[in-house]
């Protein structure tokens, strides 16, 4: 008897891993992970370290955004950090440190956030999580959305110039970003090796 894994579809990601046998089935795994998706990026916004002199804290928000991206795939992705923002938005105090709303001078991160796992999902469905180096790029490519959308709005929210933005918003975060982007380089592709399909 064969203990091999049944094949997948090209362009898969992690979470289509998990058995669907009906399209029933498939809708109800693909909702149920777009909340949990929402949920973890929310928990993950609750670890919030305030940086000194900036707006924005340090958070373990974007880390989660871009697994669930990676992890879920560009539509899912999308679809669960649109949840996470639009819940976030109508008052559930799961913004970073508890805050809720649109409009603050960090919520173009949120909205980089969406964009970020839109195309980190996009890049895993190509292959983008499956080996070190191609995760750091994925990461990178996310993280740099991220700022590209949020540190422009903090500049307008806050009425900085977009370098004062950049200083305050974007540069004390370089080396989380790094730390960030090693866990994923060993967590993703380790997580397709224990599947047995690297």
């Amino acid at each position: 008897m064969s203990t091999a894994a049944p094949a997948l579809r090209p362009g898969a990601v992690l979470a289509d891993l998990l058995p669907a046998a009906t399209a029933t089935r498939a809708r109800v795994r693909d909702a149920a992970l777009v909340a949990g998706g929402a949920v973890l990026t929310g928990i993950a916004a609750q670890i919030a370290v305030p940086v000194p002199g900036s707006p924005v804290p340090v958070t373990g928000q974007t880390f989660a955004a871009l697994l669930v991206g990676a992890s879920l795939g560009a539509r899912r992705g999308l679809l669960s950090l649109a949840l996470y923002a639009l819940a976030g938005i109508a008052g559930l105090p799961w913004f970073a440190g508890g805050a809720s709303g649109a409009g603050g001078a960090t919520f173009g991160y949120v909205l980089g956030m969406l964009v970020a796992a839109t195309a980190v999902g996009a890049l895993a469905r190509r292959g983008g999580d499956r080996g070190v180096l191609r995760t750091a790029a994925t990461m990178a490519a996310g993280n740099a959305l991220i700022y590209a959308i949020g540190v422009p709005y903090l500049a307008f929210a806050t009425g900085m110039s977009l370098g004062q933005a950049v200083a305050v918003g974007m540069v004390p975060f370089l080396i989380g970003d790094a730390l960030k982007t090693a866990l994923a380089m060993g967590a993703l592709p380790a997580a397709w090796k224990l599947a047995g399909r690297d």
